[in-house]
């Protein structure tokens, strides 16, 4: 029986709208960068994070302590989702997909946020996302290029990752 202090109806089902339509814009620009996390997977992680937080919220008796408790479970949980999309390329000591896990983390607290009844909140973060998305990788190159520091394609091919399995090369001074 949900306690008298519940969200009611109309804006749960705002708030749940609310962040399906966040995490699909997030996921959307995932996707037009062909990542393996598009606009489904954010829109579904939002949403999901939404009725997490709006189910707790309408249990009798949920108080702040289990409302912490159930942001906590989604926090924890979304990191296994995102860790899917994170791949380590051991020869070319390069990593893949951290964006997109953390745009998927991020749809997960949008989700939050709107479920809690602070959708301007979560709309600002998604505004804020994609502006990093959008010009993070133009400013990322132009410091490198300003700073002098190596490219990351450059530098994944300059500086291949030592195979473990394999002995190091003998050392000429010793022999």
């Amino acid at each position: 029986m949900p306690s008298p202090d519940f969200v009611p109806l109309p804006s749960a089902i705002f708030y749940l709208g609310s962040a399906t339509v966040l995490g699909a814009v997030l996921g959307l620009n995932r996707q037009l960068h062909r990542k393996p996390a598009g606009l489904r997977t954010h829109a579904m992680v939002a949403l999901g994070s939404a009725l997490a937080s709006l189910t707790i919220e309408r249990v009798s008796g949920a108080g702040p302590d289990a409302v912490s408790r159930a942001m906590q479970g989604v926090i924890t949980g979304i990191g296994f989702i995102g860790a899917g999309v994170i791949i380590h390329h051991r020869q070319v000591d390069r990593v893949e997909g951290l964006t997109t896990a953390a745009s998927i983390w991020l749809a997960s607290m949008m989700g939050l946020a709107c479920g809690g009844g602070e959708v301007g909140i979560a709309a600002s973060a998604l505004f804020f996302a994609l502006l990093l998305l959008v010009f993070g990788g133009g400013f990322e190159k132009a410091f490198v290029r300003l700073v002098g520091g190596p490219h990351k394609k450059n530098h994944a091919e300059r500086m291949p990752m030592e195979d473990p399995n394999q002995s190091p090369p003998p050392d000429p001074e010793r022999e």
